[in-house]
């Protein structure tokens, strides 16, 4: 099956009775937990600021004399560093002939007498299509995305997803995903300063079966068998586990989403993540959805990532 790259047509866009599925992955829950394609948070820069950060320094036990404590120390002045990230342009047309949208009761395939066509508005099923494809290419760019920022009108401005954003890496060179790697990782991460908050580790299939056979235990009914973990309890606290097709099947990403946020950047008069009719050129309906969506990853410090993984 393939798709239309253009106006879809009588000829070229068929109707047909039966139930609507699709066997492209269509969940999102990275995205929906983060408040969707509006997002939680607001801009009208294409940069903003994701963290303020600032060091301390190594803790130490002070040995101040009394006559030493007359005269006052040499003050330290704490300096901060800003870190960053952009939005960048979501965005799909929509093209259908006005012969179409007034053939909906045309079916092509096995049709019943009597039987409604299941798509009642061709407009809006290709409107949801295109939003679907949308919110896939958010998820993606949320985990996998690579930073670059514009520096002329011909250059796109792409978001920092959150494998790149987590500082505390571990390489795993081609081996299997362990306990004792999870632990190496999560000590790492609370060295570095995660607080932990709300951790989750997000992973693909094949390192989720991994995490359900390293953390697996017996159920107390002898008659279900199979375990499906959703949280571990670790020295570090709870963490949960969520299932993502659209993160790296070797790369497994502890985030915590207690500093993580989606940014959306509103065209004024217009809104977040909109749909718009184009200027006619002819007999037929064309439109476009836009968007300039982010990710706000919150410090670095604050996630980790084993990578290298096996996948098989």
């Amino acid at each position: 099956m393939s798709n239309v790259s253009g106006t879809g047509t009588v000829w070229n866009l068929l109707n047909y009775l039966g139930t609507l599925f699709t066997a492209s992955r269509a969940r999102t829950p990275l995205l929906n937990i983060l408040g969707g394609l509006d997002g939680t948070k607001e801009t009208s820069n294409f940069e903003f600021a994701t963290n303020q950060d600032y060091d301390l320094g190594t803790a130490s036990q002070p040995a101040i004399t009394e006559t030493a404590s007359l005269t006052a120390p040499t003050a330290t002045t704490y300096v901060r560093e800003q870190d960053k990230n952009v939005t960048q342009i979501f965005q799909e047309s929509v093209s259908l002939s006005y012969a179409k949208l007034s053939n909906r009761d045309r079916l092509s395939g096995i049709s019943t007498t009597g039987k409604d066509a299941v798509i009642a508005s061709e407009l809006d099923f290709q409107i949801m299509a295109n939003m679907q494809k949308i919110a896939r290419d958010v998820e993606f760019t949320f985990l996998q995305g690579v930073y670059q920022i514009a520096t002329s009108a011909g250059v796109a401005n792409k978001t920092r997803g959150m494998n790149a954003a987590a500082e505390t890496t571990i390489a795993a060179g081609s081996v299997d995903l362990s306990k004792p790697l999870i632990q190496q990782l999560l000590k790492e991460m609370f060295d570095a300063g995660s607080l932990f908050e709300i951790p989750v580790f997000i992973v693909n299939a094949f390192q989720k079966q991994a995490l359900s056979e390293i953390y697996a235990y017996a159920p107390t009914d002898r008659n279900i068998g199979g375990v499906n973990i959703q949280m571990i309890e670790t020295d570090f606290g709870e963490i949960g586990v969520m299932l993502n097709s659209f993160q790296l099947a070797s790369t497994l990403l502890c985030a915590d989403l207690a500093v993580v946020s989606a940014v959306s950047q509103p065209v004024p008069g217009k809104g977040h993540m909109f749909y718009e009719e184009l200027a006619k050129t002819g007999a037929g309906e064309e439109g476009q959805l836009f968007g300039q969506i982010g990710l706000d990853h919150g410090p670095g410090w604050a996630h980790g990532t084993i990578t290298g993984l096996t996948t098989s």
